[in-house]
């Protein structure tokens, strides 16, 4: 599904709910085609051990990205590799490495901007490098990833963790995603006929879920990735308090982002309760939220409640009070995910870049806004903009701002700070 059909149905679907009125031309290298040989099934297969090595290259094979539009030059691969969990424990993540033909005519080597996509849904066939490479069609960013590359600039986009076979997406847990984040731009310049250098600058993008994976590969970077020449991160639309976000859901028209991020925080947190707090409905609303990508999830999930899931009924606090096998709690949990917090300890040493869209009605405007002022009392250098759009037209309405400021960071232009 191109873009602007998505935008237009789920615009639709919004306002139902509410209630108010290319090809591309690949040009894969023959060293990437010789060495980057593993079957498709294999890059999503967790591998029976890991590497503790972070960004090592487990499995690759060149594709093309049918559904990045423009036409664009490029060699194409899907990649997996490792990563480290919330735990410190090695761990496997699948993703998509893009690199464009046209020479690169900048300073210094070919940059590589690590791209996390915003919600797909948690279905296996959701996984962003699935989807790019046409095998399911309902993500929304292949432009965003188009833009970077016409600006001639790499794109390492992670899956996010879990996509892999019989596992589920780690959704908006943020250690785990902003390790996947960093961990891709550390694999790329692995892969077979990249042509990357290690000593490429990097800059880091995401929206919604993937503003939030973002803003934690910005938070993480000196102390999990230092030897990375991260310049700048632009994050948008950030669901920066899963509290605040999940009051704004439960019950509403977008509750299936809700159950998702439900499901992903037990799949990271595996202590916690979950299915012994479950009703019937409730199981049946994680078997349907574990098996449809975005429209679905919008769909099939709206509305729903979790009192109306749980067997006693319970409220989203006192959900937030009951305790997993290893002491902490539901409450503890989700704040632990809290963006802007311990910016004393998360040391970010380059410019970011924060927007929102003025109407949306997705996440609550007041997290974004808190997000970019813990941000800017912590002195980090914080750019600062609110589109006209809602929630997904705020995402396309940034691209052009986000591929120029990105490239300001990798000419190493001075940025500047709204706060």
């Amino acid at each position: 599904m191109k873009r602007s059909a998505l935008v237009t149905a789920l615009a639709a679907l919004t306002a139902a709910l509410l209630g108010s009125g290319g090809l591309v031309s690949e040009a894969p290298r023959a060293s990437a085609a010789a060495a980057c040989t593993a079957a498709d099934p294999d890059v999503y297969t967790p591998p029976a051990t890991v590497p503790a090595t972070p960004g090592t290259v487990l499995a690759c094979r060149s594709v093309t990205l049918s559904q990045v539009p423009g036409g664009i030059a490029m060699s194409a691969w899907k990649l997996l590799y490792s990563s480290t969990d919330n735990q410190g424990r090695p761990t496997a993540v699948s993703g998509t490495l893009a690199v464009p033909s046209a020479p690169w005519t900048g300073a210094g080597p070919r940059p590589v901007v690590a791209f996390h996509p915003g919600t797909l849904g948690l279905g296996p066939q959701c996984a962003f490098s699935k989807q790019l490479a046409g095998a399911f069609q309902d993500e929304y960013e292949g432009d965003n990833v188009a833009a970077l590359l016409k600006a001639g600039y790499a794109v390492a986009a992670t899956d996010g963790p879990g996509y892999l076979d019989g596992r589920t997406h780690r959704y908006v847990a943020g250690t785990d995603s902003g390790h996947a984040l960093l961990d891709i731009a550390r694999a790329a310049p692995a892969v077979p006929g990249s042509g990357l250098s290690r000593q490429a600058r990097v800059g880091l993008w995401g929206y919604s879920e993937g503003g939030a994976a973002s803003l934690w590969a910005a938070q993480l970077a000196a102390g999990y990735a230092p030897e990375l020449k991260v310049v700048g991160d632009a994050s948008g639309g950030i669901p920066g308090d899963l509290r605040q976000v999940a009051a704004a859901l439960d019950g509403g028209a977008f509750s299936g982002f809700l159950a998702d991020a439900a499901v992903g925080i037990q799949a990271a947190y595996p202590a916690l309760p979950l299915d012994s707090l479950l009703n019937d409905q409730g199981r049946q609303a994680v078997r349907t939220a574990k098996s449809v990508c975005l429209v679905g999830t919008v769909t099939a999930l709206a509305g729903r409640s979790i009192k109306d899931l749980t067997t006693a009924g319970l409220s989203l606090d006192q959900l937030y009070r009951q305790r997993g096998s290893d002491g902490r709690t539901w409450g503890e949990v989700l704040d632990a995910q809290k963006l802007g917090v311990d910016l004393g300890t998360y040391k970010i040493t380059f410019p970011v870049l924060q927007y929102r869209g003025a109407l949306d009605e997705v996440i609550p405007t007041a997290t974004e806004d808190a997000v970019r002022a813990a941000y800017c009392a912590a002195g980090v250098s914080t750019g600062w903009k609110i589109y006209p759009g809602d929630h997904l037209l705020a995402d396309n309405q940034a691209v052009g701002d986000v591929v120029s400021w990105l490239g300001d960071r990798f000419a190493g232009k001075a940025a500047r700070s709204d706060c």
